[in-house]
């Protein structure tokens, strides 16, 4: 009877613990699990705990949570696991003195089809870039973030509706799919690796993801309407796109854009539409209709309702 490998496992979203019930309903041996240190989240400062932990304690699998990942506490913790292999799916960037501990090595799930969209934000690039497909890729870690061979990669396409909520939702489970796939290929012998270098050197381009921040998620209403259109769908459901919308008083309503359509271009020349319907003007001269809003403090609603709501017509967007 074939033995499997002992597995760490590194992870903290939810996008990370579909990987990790897909090794455990595999019959994989999963003898631990790192993640994020709990922090006070929300109002109530309560302590989060991240979705891996709380899955890996009804798992029955130890939890180890260091602040630092270079503490010999921690260290010693790890090494005393005596695992094989480590899985790392949306975790941070390990020092080499933890890549190296397992004797099969230290394998990643990213979220895009590298190189291209090396970083922290693979999904909402790929969205906000307008691309129409993607993927997940496994590799083993090196020196530089995202750079090492790859294992193997498995494909979408990105559909012209889809935001990023949706796109994550199904890499998630195709990535879940392939974590258990390399996992298997190692264990069988039957790994085959490339290097990245040797597919930007064919052709195919390295490019960043970095991580998304607030002032990223503004919307400049100077931009082509269809690239507003692909930042809001790369942002959304969140962090979400953000504008300031002025009403005919002057005041400013700050909002979150989570829903957006390119107004036809003969009902904009026609220069008629519902009360119920708000249309922006871009660069470009197009217009963008806000389908979905979320005011600051409120919960999302349809433009029909916020206008419902207002005591003046909305002027402009800034």
């Amino acid at each position: 009877m074939q033995e499997y490998p002992r597995i760490v496992f590194l992870g903290t979203p939810e996008f990370a613990v579909e990987s990790l019930n897909a090794l455990v309903d595999s019959g994989f041996n999963v003898v631990g699990a790192v993640t994020m240190p709990d922090k006070p989240a929300g109002r109530g400062h309560r302590l989060f705990q991240s979705p891996v932990k709380l899955r890996a304690m009804e798992l029955g699998i130890p939890v180890l949570q260091p602040v630092k990942l270079r503490d010999p506490e921690f260290l010693e913790q790890l090494q005393a696991l005596n695992a094989d292999l480590f899985i790392v799916i949306a975790f941070r960037m390990l020092p080499e003195v933890v890549w190296r501990m397992p004797r099969l090595g230290t394998f990643n799930l990213h979220a895009s089809l590298l190189p291209r969209y090396r970083g922290a934000a693979p999904i909402n690039w790929a969205v906000i870039n307008g691309d129409t497909e993607t993927g997940v890729t496994t590799f083993f870690l090196s020196h530089e973030i995202d750079t090492g061979d790859i294992i193997a990669q498995e494909r979408i396409a990105i559909n012209p509706e889809d935001n990023v909520g949706d796109v994550h939702d199904r890499l998630m489970t195709l990535g879940a799919r392939l974590t258990v796939d390399t996992v298997r290929q190692i264990v069988d012998g039957t790994l085959h690796t490339i290097p990245q270098d040797q597919l930007i050197t064919a052709g195919e381009a390295a490019t960043p993801a970095p991580k998304i921040f607030k002032d990223t998620c503004r919307i400049d209403w100077t931009q082509p309407a269809k690239r507003i259109h692909n930042l809001v769908r790369g942002l959304s459901p969140y962090p979400a796109a953000w504008t300031e919308l002025v009403d005919t008083n002057g005041a400013v309503i700050t909002a979150k854009i989570l829903a957006t359509k390119i107004v036809d271009d003969e009902l904009s020349e026609r220069g008629c539409r519902p009360d119920s319907m708000l249309a922006i003007n871009c660069g470009d001269g197009r217009e963008l209709e806000i389908v979905t809003l979320q005011p600051a403090g409120k919960r999302p609603m349809d433009t029909a309702a916020f206008l419902r709501g207002l005591h003046a017509p909305i002027a402009r967007a800034q």
